[in-house]
Formats: structure tokens, C-alpha cells, sequence
């Protein structure tokens, strides 16, 4: 039997293969570790590389912006004198204080505003209304109330990264799912014991994650204090070089201390691997 032809029907057209996209461009896709590499590297070296071609064809005069050899000189210099390594051991001095002491304070009372009512109105409005007072107006008075010893530097970092910290810590722990304390309370588990073997060990992760982007603000304040009333530390070193346009010390510190930054974040990010293995995530 001879098959009938349909009226009207029209011939299958051929699909158009798809274009396959780039996998990185892709929302969901992360890249490898050689991929993520990779990309870093030829960002900085992408970076770099203007850099020296700014400089070096004239286009930039070396008061606005010296070469990378003149930096590299300078920051030799100052490391052959001592001067360089007495900045830096100030300048940690003062942040890994500050930020500890701060740290410590946010981390206890933002679990506590974050567990209980009675804490939360105590704490949330007056955070609500601090946080948002600018740091640098508190400068003068810090000034006023402690001098310008180190003292008057934890307070300055304090004041910067305390009250950020203790709100997103109250945030970390209302992100534990209430079905885990709802679960704990089946089994008759009291408060106390909800808080440190179920909240606690839930909301880790998360008030880790807010610690290390808080340390960057930290050594912001830090630079901001030292750039004020300060007789050491990177930030005054900043401003000495001011005064007598050494525009190649000045570069060279700031990109010493997005080095430190650096350093630091990706150590936290390190422990972040070790102390909370159960909390297996997307990078």
C-alpha cells in the first residue's frame, strides 16, 4: 500500500545546530582551578603590562605615576634599611588586635541577638543607628578621648568593622533552617544545648565568610588611623611620602598593602577548608 500525501503538509525542516557557548559564560558554570588561574594571572599581567607601557613611552611623567622598576627599587631601598619591615610589623600589630577584639565582641553578641528576642531589641536598632555614622568623623574624637597611641588605632578599626560584623553575624544565624531547632526540641534538647551543638555549629560557616570581607574594611580603618595620627605603620609612611612627592613609595605601599589583603583573605579561605570540611560548597 502506496502512502498518502497529506495537503498542505510541509516538508521537516532541519534544525540549525546551536551555538555552543563559551562554558564560562555559561550562569551556574564555575571554572577549573587551572582555568581560574590562568584567568588571574593574565589579568595581572595584563595590568602590569600598561602599566610599563604607560610609563616607559612618556605618556604618564613619573611624579603622577613612576615606572615599575623605580618602585621596585624604592621598596628595596626601604627594605634594606629596616624601614619597610618596622612599618608592616606595626601596622599588623594593630590590626591583628583590633580586629580580634572586635571580631570576639560581634561573634557573641550577634549569636545571641540572633537566637534570642530579647537580645535583638536591644541590639538591632542601636547597631541599625551606629552603622551608618561615618567612620572618619569619629577620627577627631578618638583622638580627643585616647591620644594618638595604638590605643586610639583598635579604636578607630573598632568603631569601622563592630558594628557591620555584629549585623551580619545576627543574619548568619537566622539563616540556620528552623526545621534543625525544631528538631533539637524533639528530641528534648534544651536551649543551651540547641544553641551550641545545632545553631552554632550551622551558622560557623556563614560567620566565617563575614569575618574574612570584614577584615578588609579592618585594614581600611587601619590605614585610614594611621594616614591621620600616627608616628609608624604603613598608612603614615604614606603620608611622610606625601609631603616630599615620593610618588614611588606611595605606589609601592598601596600595593603592599592589597598584597597583605590578599594574603590574608586567602588564608582565611584556607581554614575556611579545614574548620568547616561538613560544609561542602561551590567555590
Amino acid at each position: 500500500m502506496s502512502s498518502l500525501k497529506l495537503e498542505g503538509a510541509s516538508p521537516p525542516s532541519k534544525s540549525r545546530p546551536r551555538r555552543r557557548r563559551w562554558s564560562l559564560m555559561t550562569i551556574g558554570k564555575a571554572p577549573t582551578q587551572s582555568q581560574f588561574l590562568t584567568i588571574a594571572i593574565l589579568v595581572f599581567v595584563l595590568l602590569i603590562g600598561s602599566w610599563w607601557l604607560a610609563t616607559s613611552s612618556g605618556a604618564i611623567p613619573p611624579l603622577f605615576l613612576p615606572g615599575l622598576d623605580r618602585v621596585w627599587q624604592r621598596m628595596m631601598a626601604l627594605v634594606a634599611n629596616g624601614t619597610l619591615w618596622g612599618d608592616v610589623q606595626s601596622s599588623l600589630y594593630r590590626i591583628v588586635i583590633a580586629f580580634a577584639i572586635s571580631s570576639l565582641m560581634a561573634v557573641v553578641i550577634g549569636v545571641l541577638a540572633g537566637c534570642y528576642g530579647l537580645f535583638k531589641a536591644i541590639v538591632e536598632p542601636l547597631v541599625d543607628f551606629i552603622r551608618y555614622m561615618p567612620v572618619v568623623a569619629f577620627v577627631p574624637l578618638t583622638i580627643l578621648w585616647s591620644g594618638t597611641d595604638d590605643f586610639q588605632k583598635f579604636l578607630v578599626i573598632w568603631i569601622g568593622t563592630f558594628f557591620q560584623q555584629v549585623l551580619m553575624m545576627i543574619d548568619a544565624v537566622k539563616r540556620v533552617p528552623i526545621d534543625f531547632i525544631g528538631l533539637g526540641r524533639t528530641l528534648g534538647m534544651p536551649d543551651r544545648k540547641i544553641l551550641f551543638r545545632i545553631v552554632l555549629p550551622a551558622a560557623f560557616p556563614a560567620i566565617w565568610d563575614a569575618l574574612r570581607i570584614s577584615l578588609g574594611w579592618a585594614w581600611t580603618w587601619l590605614v585610614l588611623a594611621e594616614l591621620v595620627a600616627s608616628t609608624s605603620g604603613l598608612g603614615y609612611r604614606i603620608v611622610v611620602s606625601q609631603r616630599y612627592f615620593q610618588t614611588d613609595t606611595i605606589i609601592g605601599y598601596i600595593l603592599l598593602l592589597g598584597l597583605l589583603g590578599l594574603i590574608t583573605d586567602q588564608l582565611m579561605r584556607a581554614a575556611e577548608r579545614v574548620l568547616f570540611r561538613y560544609n561542602r560548597r561551590r567555590s
